[in-house]
């Protein structure tokens, strides 16, 4: 990946500083099950992690752009976090979704004033530079972005800052922006800690992608099958450049375990968690042997959990 200029621990340190007081510090919770403490992004008002990244780019807009607006491309936590950030900024703000994009998540967004776009998934990000060209509107992709990436490593920050004798870290792993920043944050604070990839075996594109050392996207018809739809998405050249040089493996979750650990945060942390943002507690759980000994920070990515999912999890 020659060219590719990675975020640093000044980028992430700089986000962090942007963003006091404008995103929540989220603690570091002890969890029921021995050496696992949970960084619960769900507590977000936005609900996940992603609006740390958001809310970073979008202050980084000279003000002569942000009077154009923006426009993402979103299955929804990001569009979401976009349409928070924009709000409070008073930016205008369109946020493309894929047809099959939870209902639930598209609706907030609605709510948050930002204009949505449903298109098929495979069209999302073309019809989103399509939209911002036409309007002279800058986008704010949900993970390819140096301040995006930057603004997710603040997690990682904060970790550290917590559990300072950390010895891993589990991160959920979709377009590569959330663990591309908190590997960069973690393995320069604490050089000796892992940090450790999860994605669902129905997307594994980035363990695939590490394998060959080259990008290897996996079909939209294939990543589709995942209840992990925050996952859904692929590596692209900037994410999969940090994940080579700062993760150390990525470990792979099924559906089963997906949804398991997803009940047992309901049930036993008491934590509200999508299945995207249980990935990495699953691996905890069912993947234990696989991963290093030791103190375990897991990141739970977001709770903005399906209420009809919610209520099948409570029922069983």
């Amino acid at each position: 990946m020659a060219g590719v200029e990675l975020v640093d621990l000044s980028a992430v340190r700089a986000a962090a500083r942007r963003l006091r007081g404008r995103v929540v510090r989220t603690p570091l919770l002890p969890s029921p099950w021995p050496e696992l403490w949970l960084k619960p992004e769900n507590l977000q008002p936005t609900g996940a992690f992603k609006l740390r990244g958001a809310t970073y780019a979008l202050a980084r807009l000279p003000a002569g752009r942000r009077a154009a607006g923006v426009v993402t491309h979103s299955s929804g936590n990001h569009g979401l976090a976009c349409a928070y950030a924009a709000r409070d900024a008073g930016v205008p703000c369109t946020v493309v979704v894929p047809e099959a994009a939870a209902p639930h998540k598209v609706a907030a967004i609605r709510e948050l004033g930002a204009e949505v776009v449903a298109v098929p998934a495979g069209e999302r990000e073309a019809r989103a530079r399509r939209i911002a060209d036409e309007r002279g509107a800058t986008v704010v992709p949900p993970y390819d972005h140096r301040d995006v990436i930057a603004g997710q490593g603040t997690v990682g920050l904060e970790i550290v800052a917590d559990l300072p004798d950390v010895d891993t870290v589990l991160v959920p792993v979709g377009g590569g922006g959330l663990a591309s920043g908190v590997a960069v944050a973690v393995t320069a604070l604490a050089p000796r800690a892992k940090v450790v990839g999860v994605e669902p075996e129905l997307a594994a594109d980035a363990r695939d992608s590490l394998a060959a050392g080259a990008l290897r996207p996996w079909p939209a018809e294939q990543t589709y099958r995942t209840v992990a739809d925050g996952l859904r998405t692929a590596l692209s050249e900037l994410t999969l450049a940090h994940l080579r040089a700062h993760l150390d493996r990525v470990v792979t979750v099924s559906e089963e375990e997906i949804l398991d650990a997803t009940r047992r945060l309901l049930r036993d942390a008491r934590l509200v968690a999508e299945p995207s943002g249980a990935v990495a507690t699953a691996a905890f759980l069912h993947h234990r042997d696989e991963l290093p000994a030791g103190r375990t920070a897991a990141v739970i990515s977001g709770g903005n959990l399906d209420p009809a999912l919610l209520r099948r999890l409570v029922d069983r």
